[in-house]
């Protein structure tokens, strides 16, 4: 369906009747009607100025009939005569041409079409808005569907604040209405709107309320992205009626980029709120009161950790390896000033010596063979939070001397480069060696040891934490049992009995492994004794005692010590008692008890050659000499040991 053109309603003429509604596109409907204006500085004489006024198509209806009637037109749609448009367009009898803004067009175009960017883009469109369309004020919003507002996204007559002020809820103002109805509207003096807000608060009550206001939505199918408004003065309503349809072209040539913009900043709000989400429960995961243990030893580390943190002194972390050193530098680094930073983590002995330093500060392009590109190294990575750098104690010297600049005065230079790096970040080191033995052995820098040990924190090793033992197996058994989908309800008295009484030379680390291998182990719901690693087996909880005294073990000893140095010297009794530190009448006495007889080991001296595995005297024995020493002691004497091992 073709809209009828009605010149009058454009025609800065007086009028004698209210024309029909019209609508512009079949996309933009605006509602506009003709009222009495009679202080708007028109034609004097008996018949008053006609002004065209945009009311909204939601509203209105009993006081504008027509408005009502267009409504339902809009809502069934118009074909737009596009010839027509074009001659109301390139009209230049309104004094300012608007031909000369079609390049422009086409130069938007070529900006979506190469490359879809939105800023370039609209940085012509506002500056074509500004200095060729002569408006006062221009902006371009956008609506974030997921918080359900309109923000000013860019514009010109607007300052920074004022800008940030300007956000709408759907149907608000001027602007949340064409967003709620996806129809434009155009308001020709300001000051006759009911609902504008003037939200920015960038209108004054001057005449800057006599502007007219243009707001098209900017549109995807049947989903509005945002809008494109505009506020200057008119002379002539066909002047408003050709810069209205100029944004409303604009407005469709952008929506793919505004379209895909709001897509890019959606995944990139998303992408933030979960990364914000992450820190969050990392600085909740590692406050200090998360970490398990309530033994004495541990509560002093905690007390040390909340002391610490709020400062940016350097940390130096000592304890076994094990013990939960980088646990304790998580604590520190997310309840520290450096907490929303990040936290670059650098194991010292992961790497050769001769790539340490160039992970550490970084490299320029062709600085070495192989060196194709600028690389951003640990320190620079860290600036604004913290590096950790585990196993301090094992970097080479020469890393230790730069090391200990960056120290001093945070600045570094990457290698192959002139320039220094600065850097504002904390450094927490930690180590399992003895830094002071170090140092005097020549192996460390004294002055970095002293740089570096501002702040020590020793953690204890699992064996002098006592009940924290039980605390973190339970940890890990529910850890585990959920990994693995076991139902693990329970450890049984003996296989806490084992874990006690341990000494867990690899702390915390090899609990957890023990654990782990407990869990898979253990098909009724309970981990027992025989589920834990045969180091942990005790002889009480596994029945396997001794079966003999201290006295019966101190024997045993005794005899193979004598029987060893028999051997060794082949029955020579001066070289035996020398050998085991005793007089030979000593050694004598010890023998005569053992019932031993020094010349039974000359006999095997003088016996060279192979033993006739027939040899009735050593039937039974082995076909060389240790089987044959072996048959010596059985038949000599008969040891605890047998009946222990029998």
């Amino acid at each position: 369906m073709r809209r009828k053109r009605d010149e009058s309603l454009w025609a800065d003429r007086p009028l004698l009747e209210v024309p029909m509604v019209e609508t512009i596109r079949t996309d933009y409907a605006c509602s506009i009607a003709a009222t009495d204006d009679a202080t708007s500085g028109g034609v004097t004489g008996s018949q008053p100025r006609r002004r065209a006024t945009a009311i909204s198509l939601n509203a209105g209806a009993e006081r504008y009939p027509s408005v009502a009637a267009a409504d339902h037109a809009t809502r069934l749609g118009f074909e737009v005569d596009l010839d027509e448009i074009s001659g109301e367009f390139t009209d230049c009898n309104t004094g300012e041409c608007r031909i000369k803004v079609l390049p422009t067009l086409y130069r938007i175009i070529r900006v979506i079409a190469d490359s879809e960017d939105l800023a370039d883009a609209l940085k012509i469109i506002l500056e074509v808005m500004q200095q060729r369309l002569r408006m006062v004020r221009g902006m371009v919003t956008l609506f974030d569907r997921e918080a359900g507002q309109i923000f000013v996204h860019a514009g010109f007559g607007l300052t920074e604040e004022e800008k940030a002020r300007g956000i709408y809820a759907l149907g608000e103002g001027i602007i949340g209405a064409v967003v709620e109805s996806g129809k434009a509207l155009v308001t020709p003096r300001l000051r006759d709107s009911q609902i504008f807000l003037n939200r920015t608060g960038s209108r004054g009550a001057g005449d800057e309320l006599d502007c007219s206001f243009l707001c098209v939505p900017i549109l995807s199918g049947r989903k509005v992205l945002g809008t494109i408004s505009a506020e200057r003065l008119y002379e002539h309503s066909r002047l408003l009626r050709q810069d209205f349809e100029f944004l409303a072209i604009v407005a469709s040539m952008i929506a793919p980029a505004v379209e895909l913009y709001l897509l890019e900043r959606i995944e990139q709000k998303n992408l933030q709120n979960e990364n914000r989400r992450l820190h969050d429960a990392l600085k909740q995961k590692f406050r200090p009161d998360n970490i398990i243990g309530n033994s004495k030893p541990m509560q002093d580390v905690y007390e040390l950790i909340g002391k610490i943190a709020p400062a940016k002194t350097t940390v130096l972390i000592l304890g076994e390896s094990g013990v939960g050193k980088e646990l304790v530098a998580n604590a520190i680094h997310y309840n520290s000033p450096f907490g929303d930073g990040p936290f670059i983590k650098f194991n010292c002995a992961a790497l050769p010596e001769t790539i340490v330093e160039s992970e550490l500060f970084g490299h320029e392009k062709g600085s070495f063979t192989g060196a194709t590109g600028l690389r951003k190294g640990r320190f620079e990575l860290a600036d604004a939070g913290t590096i950790f750098l585990d196993e301090v104690a094992e970097l080479p010297l020469a890393v230790q001397a730069k090391l200990l600049r960056v120290l001093q005065e945070k600045t570094f230079e990457r290698i192959g480069g002139s320039r220094s790096v600065k850097v504002d970040l904390r450094i927490i080191a930690a180590t399992n060696r003895d830094l002071t033995a170090m140092v005097a052995d020549g192996r460390f820098r004294e002055d970095l040891y002293y740089r570096l040990n501002v702040f020590p924190i020793t953690i204890p090793p699992l064996r002098e934490r006592g009940s924290d033992v039980i605390a973190l197996a339970d940890f890990f058994v529910a850890r585990f049992a959920r990994e693995t989908g076991k139902d693990i309800k329970r450890i049984s008295t003996p296989a806490l009995n084992m874990l006690l009484s341990y000494h867990w030379p690899g702390n915390v680390r090899e609990l957890e492994n023990v654990i782990e291998r407990s869990v898979i182990l253990a098909d009724d719901g309970v981990i027992h004794g025989y589920n834990l690693p045969p180091s942990l087996q005790t002889p009480v909880e596994t029945g396997t005692t001794f079966g003999c005294g201290l006295q019966s073990k101190l024997d045993l000893v005794e005899y193979e010590m004598i029987v060893d140095a028999l051997k060794t010297y082949k029955g020579n009794m001066t070289e035996a008692a020398r050998e085991l530190n005793l007089t030979r009448r000593v050694l004598g006495l010890r023998m005569l008890r053992y019932n031993l007889d020094y010349k039974t080991y000359r006999k095997i001296k003088e016996r060279n050659y192979p033993i006739d595995a027939g040899d009735a005297k050593f039937r039974g024995g082995g076909a060389g000499f240790d089987a044959l020493i072996s048959e010596v002691i059985l038949c000599v004497w008969r040891p605890p040991y047998v009946a222990m091992t029998s």
